[in-house]
């Protein structure tokens, strides 16, 4: 082993340990906060509102991330929601969907940075930083090969985000996993559908890209990644479930996408089409550029998306709060109650 080998093994020996909600009651806690102030009442308020939504018969919960909360902890938390009855569709970044949850159904790990040399040198040992987070880039590389390799084995048409992970979920069920458990092998099997709608901005785009070119260069047809069909389908998704909370960790693209869905069904004719009754946002983002990554919560409802009667954004850093936010819906157990909505079997042939 080079020394190059031995300072590589050095840094990425702390795999970071995911967060078990199942393993502390937070109800105390989450109770404590709703008597006191600033963003503690406000997380208080946004596990009301969940919890809420979880006890309300004709809801649909979705949860929806942006983000590297995966890469931080709290992938087992985002997949025991699916788990456990909680969420009934799922919008995401590549990032969280690819980069994060399928490098870990590969057999893959992230790491502490227990210290942080200087950016390029890490570069030169192959380690790719997020904040205080390091994955290994030939560990990625992987990722990318490895949909490639699923993108060879498909039937060369357009498919929507929805689709092809529905088609990786299969490839790991079929014994392909290295880790048991992965958020996108549960959402498989348990039909809960997983929405990317910037699906080629990760480690799927490269693989996705190397497939095309290769085809198209032998001159054969290839896969494709339908963005219109992922809007149309998650659009669908909205009209057969009526009632639909959100619970957002994050925003940008896929809080903009699942939020914009009412305004789609209105287009199509559907004008009694309710908004989003219930809705949360945890996020650090700021409003003062106009956006706070896809405009506040309230500022939604002037578009017709969210209704305000029932909303609560959370200035915090996740993995800080939506741990003890969902470990607190986890032990009130209206999961339990609730009807799994299947609605992968929506688009069954």
């Amino acid at each position: 082993m080079t020394s190059t080998d031995n300072r590589k093994a050095e840094l990425l020996s702390q795999p970071v340990e995911h967060i078990d909600i199942t393993q502390f009651d937070a109800r105390p806690i989450i109770d404590a906060w709703g008597k006191m102030s600033f963003t503690s009442r406000d997380a208080a308020r946004a596990a009301q509102i969940l919890n809420m939504a979880l006890e309300d018969e004709k809801c649909s919960t979705w949860l929806i991330m942006a983000g590297s909360t995966g890469a931080g902890g709290c992938l087992h938390v985002w997949r025991d929601m699916i788990e456990y009855n909680m969420a009934d569709a799922v919008v995401a970044t590549g990032a969280c969907i690819i980069d994060m949850d399928f490098l870990e159904a590969l057999g893959f790990k992230h790491y502490q940075a227990n210290e942080i040399p200087d950016d390029n040198t890490l570069r030169s040992l192959y380690i790719d930083r997020i904040y205080d987070t390091y994955i290994d880039e030939e560990e990625l590389q992987h990722v990318d090969g490895t949909i490639y390799e699923i993108c060879e084995q498909l039937e060369p048409r357009p498919y929507t985000s929805r689709e092809f992970i529905y088609e990786i979920g299969k490839w790991l069920a079929a014994g392909n996993a290295k880790k048991e458990g992965s958020l996108i092998q549960r959402a498989y099997e348990k039909g809960v559908p997983i929405f990317v709608p910037a699906f080629s901005d990760c480690s799927a785009g490269f693989g996705i890209v190397k497939h095309q070119v290769e085809r198209r260069k032998a001159g054969k047809p290839y896969v494709t990644i339908d963005s219109g069909g992922d809007f149309r389908e998650l659009t669908e998704i909205k009209l057969a479930a009526g009632t639909t909370a959100l619970f957002m960790v994050g925003g940008g693209v896929p809080k903009n996408f699942a939020q914009d869905t009412v305004v789609c069904a209105e287009i199509l004719g559907h004008e009694d089409c309710e908004m989003h009754k219930y809705a949360v946002q945890i996020t650090v983002a700021d409003v003062r550029d106009g956006a706070c990554s896809s405009s506040t919560l309230k500022e939604a409802a002037s578009w017709g998306k969210v209704s305000t009667v029932y909303e609560q954004m959370v200035y915090a850093e996740a993995t800080s709060v939506a741990p003890l936010i969902v470990s607190d819906a986890w032990h009130r157990k209206a999961w339990k109650k609730r009807e799994p909505r299947n609605w992968a079997q929506l688009f069954k042939a």
